[in-house]
């Protein structure tokens, strides 16, 4: 059976546990109420990629730190705090989420709004635009399903323990992801978003000098010249991949085992003996990256996600209606 077979077998066995589970969700959600939709995105995609290259990574970053809560996919982590609430994104975790994602979802939005009032919400555009800037990258297709409603809740308090940070220990993230339904080859998978965007200095050099680290000694080097004055800007900021840096491939993968992952999480995903072998499946096949990431990723684009009475279309997506 050819990728490209298994690809569709796959696509297709997850369409049908979401049209099961989801019924109100469909892949022509907006054929009538706004035919202009996927062009609009797409337009908006491009538009901003050509003009921003951070905009690809930084709104897989913000993608996954949405759905990935308790509450799911439901734009949440586009409301703004208010004098009487502080938001997931002003959560410590967020704090270094870039803002093209923000900015991309934003003029998404009001192109929309403009040819559609008060129809398309804030978390169906982030799901297809995460989607169409994959694809712009060199990474794989997946069909998004439409008709999630914005959620009108959004809590710092609620992002703890729910989101992997660098410094975790492997079994500690595998729980993350295993805990709202994925496989550890699914968990494997979706770790390689990092082969494209890049990592601020202080998440990894406090590593660097790790007498036990992983580090290929001449990436070490280079790492900490080029972060030589982090503490004074603590913007620097290095790219996840040096290879293929603005290229969706299984390049990340094939750098770990040479040492040159950038953060802890990158080196533990090949120390450790759960998730190494999927490590080297993937480094020695793209194609079976590419299928189970797709996988994951429609698969992450449903968890919660609010429909028909439930929640809102926000006319505005930092603020509830």
């Amino acid at each position: 059976m050819s990728p490209f077979s298994v690809l569709f077998c796959a696509a297709f066995s997850v369409c049908w546990l979401c049209c099961v589970t989801n019924a109100r969700l469909t892949l022509d959600f907006y054929k009538d109420t706004c035919p202009q939709f996927s062009q609009i995105i797409r337009d908006t995609v491009t538009s901003k990629q050509i003009a921003s290259p951070t905009t690809g990574p930084a709104t897989l970053r913000l993608f996954l730190h949405d759905c990935l809560l308790p509450n799911g996919c439901d734009a949440s982590i586009l409301l703004s705090s208010t004098p009487f609430s502080k938001a997931e994104r002003d959560a410590d975790i967020n704090l270094s989420l870039p803002g093209d994602g923000f900015d991309l979802v934003v003029r998404a939005k009001t192109a929309l709004e403009l040819a559609c009032p008060n129809t398309v919400s804030c978390a169906d555009i982030l799901s297809a635009a995460t989607r169409d800037l994959l694809t712009m990258l060199g990474g794989p297709f997946y069909p998004v399903f439409l008709g999630r409603r914005d959620g009108r809740s959004s809590l710092s308090s609620s992002v703890a323990g729910h989101l992997p940070t660098p410094s975790m220990p492997i079994p500690q993230i595998a729980q993350i992801f295993t805990q709202r339904g994925f496989s550890v080859e699914e968990f494997v998978a979706l770790s390689g978003a990092h082969t494209v965007g890049f990592s601020h200095c202080s998440e990894f050099v406090p590593n660097l000098s790790n007498s036990s680290s992983s580090y290929n000694p001449r990436f070490a080097q280079g790492l900490q010249k080029a972060c030589a004055d982090y503490r004074k800007n603590p913007t620097l900021s290095v790219f996840n991949d040096i290879m293929t840096p603005n290229k969706f491939d299984n390049a990340y993968f094939q750098n770990l085992p040479k040492g040159l992952g950038l953060l802890k999480s990158d080196h533990g995903l090949y120390s450790d003996p759960l998730t190494r072998p999927f490590v080297e499946s993937f480094a020695k096949d793209q194609n079976k990256f590419f299928q189970v990431f797709a996988h994951a990723m429609q698969k992450l684009s449903l968890l919660n996600v609010q429909t028909g009475r439930k929640g809102e279309i926000r006319r505005r997506c930092d603020q509830i209606n």
